[in-house]
């Protein structure tokens, strides 16, 4: 049994995980820890409130009892709006807080891209525009070429929570290209874990959604590679798009 720690700002789009659990079909067991928000809006600096480091290292106690072998931050905004080097730093508080490995959503990103081959994206984000450009600055410094930006101008994660795969696909497809080799959502409030094949089905490519990048990140730093088509390309033994 491999138990994955995952920090969730607030109470959105949270029951992916068990979902994703459940798709991942194997003895991976999901640990959700909650740490509490204080604004869900989406503008700057305010994704910067749901990453305080105190919070984050009281948050981790909890994951300790459970018997996480690693922990992923799985606030896209809380790590991207700190820029490359101030994401790192953040991880690495974590990793000293919690005694275990330690990641983002936002690097599971850069990571994820390699594994499914993907050298150009396409960014559909929730975001107001000032923000997607912040995540797209962050690919960009961990090597990836981003094609294009889409921004649906959502002011709050209780907003993109309510979305359905109506929503997700119209989001996915206005921001695909055809140069992109990936599309990416990165935002862990939007309730993605049951639509990720159908979304690849109709881009045909892979779409990188963030609360399946997050479990797939935990799993890496446990070594961890599990066989889950349900999730998408990411989760099959063969990437789609080749290096």
């Amino acid at each position: 049994m491999t138990a994955l720690g995952i920090l969730y700002p607030g109470h959105f789009a949270e029951d992916d995980y068990p979902r994703i659990e459940q798709l991942l079909g194997s003895d991976i067991r999901v640990e959700l820890i909650h740490t509490g928000i204080d604004d869900d809006a989406y503008r700057l600096p305010a994704p910067h409130s749901t990453n305080r480091e105190e919070r984050l290292a009281r948050s981790v106690e909890g994951l300790r009892l459970s018997g996480a072998e690693a922990v992923v931050w799985a606030s896209t905004g809380g790590s991207f709006t700190l820029g490359w080097e101030g994401a790192h730093e953040q991880v690495r508080a974590l990793a000293l807080a919690s005694g275990m490995p330690a990641s983002s959503t936002s690097f599971g990103f850069v990571h994820a891209l390699g594994e499914v081959g993907a050298r150009r994206v396409a960014v559909g984000a929730t975001y107001p525009e000032d923000v997607a450009a912040l995540f797209a600055d962050f690919l960009r410094a961990g090597g990836v070429e981003v094609t294009g930006v889409h921004s649906a101008g959502v002011t709050a994660a209780a907003q993109a929570a309510a979305w359905g795969e109506a929503e997700l696909l119209a989001l996915a497809r206005e921001a695909d290209r055809a140069e992109a080799d990936a599309v990416v959502l990165p935002d862990t409030a939007l309730h993605t874990a049951s639509h990720v094949t159908t979304l690849e089905e109709k881009l045909g490519k892979p779409v990188l959604t963030a609360n399946q990048v997050t479990v797939w990140e935990a799993l890496r730093l446990t070594d961890r590679r599990v066989n889950a088509p349900g999730l998408g390309a990411l989760f099959t033994r063969e990437p789609v798009v080749q290096a």
